[in-house]
């Protein structure tokens, strides 16, 4: 098997309570009881014991990952990981051992786990798992580690499809009954001035919610990294190419434009919307080797108060880039990015550049397990991914997709069974108005 470098799970990073009934009113009535769990001491509530850490997923973000929470803690110590690759494996635990928590990576050659199976070895060496696999085995590696009572960090998207989304969130039911932290890869929730500037469009300072805009226009990421010859079978050719394969990656919208998405999210108080339609497309990156994603969407979403969310996205090289978004309010504007409010009540951040969210969501998880305060995110990103996939499903079938049908959908990506073999699908392009939701 020759050697590649490791997949980033967030190939471009944005500049500095699980459901009874799948519909929209009880995904709401639940995420609004979700905070009235009991909170009950964890077994490391004493801050004394060492906890050991898991990484499953040894792309470029699970390493980035796991220094993090190793920073988050000093006693911890990474003793676990797992990939589908072996040589993922060593690059990160090279990287690792040249990091700044090197003494504390503690990974020998019998708990470095290889295969479609090897988080379950993984997940059994720890107190806490990092899951910052390919985005489609998010939801397995959330039910076993939920069932093996472990405490989770779990990178975005989620899930790839509404299946995934629904197993997500009935692990996320099992990790809440046994108390367990989950901590979610949204990082945008966890940057101190964006939920200040945040905090403040909640208690009125735009006033009422007019729209939300939400732009992540880029170059795109990295290109296919090897070619079908250097692999040996479909299976390896389209798992060491994961990003193209909405299957694996549920689509650029799903795996990197969730970002803005979930600023849309977060802004509505997680309410989710009425229905969506949109367009999308490929114009730019047409060849056959990036697989079967778009490389552009455009989505409206409209909410039952008459909000209206409009998102754009987009990977085309050499264009203009912005990566920007706006909530608008009667009374003023909040540029999230800058952050700060124009307005009847204006107000601005200027500390951004002290702040590091990315190792500030790994302090929080840390906290939350030694203080036996479970922090509980999977309902909101959950919510998020399911709002990223239903604009896809809008845009691959150009139909209108209202919550309750993409909540409800049936639509599995992946195949039936995981093997190295070249008996996987090859998925068409989807074209509007001949791919059919279901």
């Amino acid at each position: 098997m020759r050697k590649v470098a490791p997949a980033s799970l967030d190939p471009v990073a944005p500049p500095p309570a699980a459901i009874g009934v799948p519909n929209r009113r009880a995904f709401v009535k639940t995420a609004a009881g979700a905070s009235l769990l009991t909170m009950v001491p964890l077994v490391h509530a004493a801050g004394t014991d060492t906890l050991k850490v898991a990484l499953i997923g040894c792309g470029g973000r699970g390493t980035g990952a796991a220094e993090n929470a190793l920073s988050a803690d000093p006693n911890t110590k990474l003793v676990a990981m797992a990939d589908a690759f072996a040589d993922q494996i060593e690059s990160s635990l090279a990287a690792l051992q040249q990091s700044p928590v090197a003494s504390r990576v503690e990974v020998p050659s019998d708990r470095r786990f290889v295969g479609f199976d090897a988080y379950k070895a993984a997940t059994d060496e720890a107190d806490v798992v990092i899951l910052a696999s390919t985005p489609r085995f998010r939801p397995d590696h959330m039910a076993y580690a939920a069932e093996r009572g472990k405490h989770a960090f779990v990178e975005k998207p989620i899930a790839t499809d509404a299946p995934g989304v629904r197993k997500f969130l009935d692990a996320c039911k099992v990790a809440q009954s046994k108390n367990l932290s989950v901590v979610a890869g949204l990082c945008w929730r966890y940057y101190k001035p964006r939920v200040e500037g945040m905090a403040k469009v909640h208690d009125g300072a735009i006033g009422d919610l007019v729209a939300i805009e939400t732009t992540y226009n880029s170059g795109g990421v990295w290109e296919p990294r090897v070619t079908r010859d250097q692999c040996q079978s479909e299976m390896e050719y389209q798992m060491r190419n994961w990003y193209y394969y909405d299957w694996l990656s549920g689509d650029h919208i799903v795996e990197q434009a969730i970002h803005g998405i979930d600023t849309m999210a977060w802004a509505m108080k997680d309410v989710p919307p009425v229905r969506c339609f949109g367009v999308g497309g490929r114009q730019s990156r047409t060849d056959a080797k990036y697989g079967n994603i778009y490389d552009h969407f455009s989505i409206v979403y409209e909410y039952e108060n008459g909000v209206r969310g409009y998102h754009q996205c987009r990977h085309w090289r050499q264009t203009a880039n912005q990566v920007k978004d706006y909530v608008l309010g009667s009374q003023g504007v909040f540029d999230v990015f800058a952050p700060r409010i124009t307005g009847a009540q204006p107000w601005r951040n200027r500390d951004r550049a002290q702040h590091n969210m990315y190792q500030y969501e790994h302090e929080v998880l840390f906290t939350s397990i030694r203080e036996g305060r479970p922090k509980a995110d999977g309902d909101f990103v959950a919510k998020s991914t399911l709002l990223a996939i239903m604009g896809r499903m809008a845009a691959y079938t150009g139909q209108v997709i209202t919550w309750d049908m993409a909540m409800n959908s049936t639509e599995d990506l992946g195949p039936a069974t995981l093997a190295w073999t070249d008996e996987v699908p090859k998925r068409p392009v989807p074209i509007p108005g001949v791919t059919k939701f279901a």
